[in-house]
């Protein structure tokens, strides 16, 4: 818990104290802000991806926070690596808590554009790494009595855009496989929730630039992007980071099967 003296009387502790996470693509970005979150409410984690120097940054900072940091390379996308970084984080923490699938890339394409290569890489890094990572944990979580899992998806998954074909089937995927799963795991008081998100300022969306309009400056392109989002601005991995430190503790015991968007009024569904 945070202990800055001008707001002492309104903090809430969210009893994350001394649990176990894994944040996956937890070397930038959104993944990095989640551990950052995780760690300043007293969990200690395990963090992965696929580029070890990148992982050994973050993990340093993280450390600086006073918890135990585990930090291995992994790729999602490869059944082996996902169980041999579950085995080796639950033996350097003493156990796991907590979940957070949040590994995932950004393909534009419309449906005539995208190859049978580009939807198997999709489906590989969104859907498949969070089917393989949920089985790893399971049994550590069912070992503990309890466990949370918070899925990190997108609005696209319920708001679909043809731009990002792959992206819009993928996610709505995501977004079943956390419900159907949260059904299932109810019983083992292991929660299952789904975070939508928007338009959040992470490595990803300068990849969709590249790929969409090279030749049309960042600074510009950002701003047309936002003019379709209701609050007229990208949000901030710390604003989705909060929720999900929400969702993994004990003040969301009651909430499993939820899809919660945090996307600035983002996604033309009800």
């Amino acid at each position: 818990m945070r202990s800055d003296p001008l707001c002492e009387d309104f903090l809430v502790d969210l009893g994350l104290a001394g649990k176990k996470a894994i944040v996956t693509g937890a070397s930038k970005g959104l993944g990095r802000a989640i551990a950052e979150e995780l760690a300043r409410e007293g969990a200690d984690l395990a963090v992965c991806a696929r580029h070890q120097d990148e992982l050994d940054a973050a993990a340093a900072e993280l450390r600086a926070t006073g918890r135990k940091v585990h930090a291995q390379a992994a790729d999602v996308t490869d059944p082996e690596q996902i169980k041999d970084f579950v085995t080796r984080s639950a033996q350097a923490l003493g156990g796991l808590d907590i979940l957070v699938n949040n590994a995932g890339g950004a393909r534009p394409g419309t449906f005539e554009t995208l190859t049978d290569e580009d939807w198997k890489a999709d489906l590989d890094v969104k859907l498949l790494s969070m089917v393989r990572f949920s089985r790893e944990v399971l049994p550590h979580m069912r070992e503990r009595g309890a466990g949370r899992i918070v899925n990190i998806n997108a609005v696209l998954g319920r708001s679909p855009d043809p731009a990002l074909f792959a992206t819009s089937v993928n996610r709505a995927a995501c977004i079943s496989f956390s419900k159907t799963l949260a059904v299932e795991l109810g019983p083992d008081n292991i929660l299952v929730n789904s975070v939508n998100i928007g338009s959040v300022l992470t490595p990803q969306w300068e990849n969709i630039r590249r790929r969409r309009a090279p030749n049309v400056p960042a600074d510009e392109f950002f701003a047309r992007a936002a003019e379709g989002i209701p609050l007229h601005r990208f949000g901030r991995p710390d604003e989705v980071a909060g929720i999900v430190a929400f969702l993994a503790s004990e003040r969301g015991s009651y909430i499993t099967g939820a899809s919660i968007d945090v996307a600035g009024g983002a996604g033309g569904h009800i």
